[in-house]
């Protein structure tokens, strides 16, 4: 039953992801950084689809994707189209990575010590959901704030 509550709300937001890179005015603005705010909403949407790519696609689904998380910050001016494709990609990857998993596994240690320490699957899960939504309320209130 857990399994089906972390699908819905990966779905759910995910696609939140997917609105907020796709409601950008500007594909200029995607990439703006200004003051204080030092990551852009691209930069937050390469970091968000490098981590769950990694924890979720490679380490429990096999995707064999392999993370460049340096580039997650540094890279730039990748076309919007880009983006929503590759959260599109995830989207699927999620979801068919969670439907191989049973709540048998969510009690089972995580693979790697991601956090520095012994977890569970279903433990790291939820972190990854929030991790997810803490960048995701930045990547609103970076879209509202720059993108005019």
């Amino acid at each position: 039953m857990i399994i089906e509550s972390l699908k819905s709300l990966y779905n759910r937001d995910l696609n939140k992801l997917k609105l907020e890179i796709g409601s950008y005015k500007s594909e200029e603005s995607i990439w703006k950084i200004d003051k204080n705010i030092l990551n852009s909403g691209g930069n937050l949407c390469l970091h968000l689809l490098g981590n769950l790519n990694t924890y979720i696609g490679a380490e429990l689904g096999n995707s064999g994707y392999v993370r460049h998380r340096d580039l997650e910050f540094s890279s730039k001016d990748i076309p919007k189209t880009e983006l929503l494709e590759k959260i599109k990609s995830l989207i699927e990857i999620v979801d068919s990575t969670l439907n191989q998993l049973s709540d048998e596994d969510l009690k089972k240690d995580y693979p790697t010590e991601a956090l520095g320490y012994k977890m569970t699957t279903g433990y790291f899960l939820i972190h990854l959901l929030s991790h997810l939504d803490y960048h995701l309320g930045q990547i609103n209130y970076h879209r509202r704030l720059l993108d005019i």
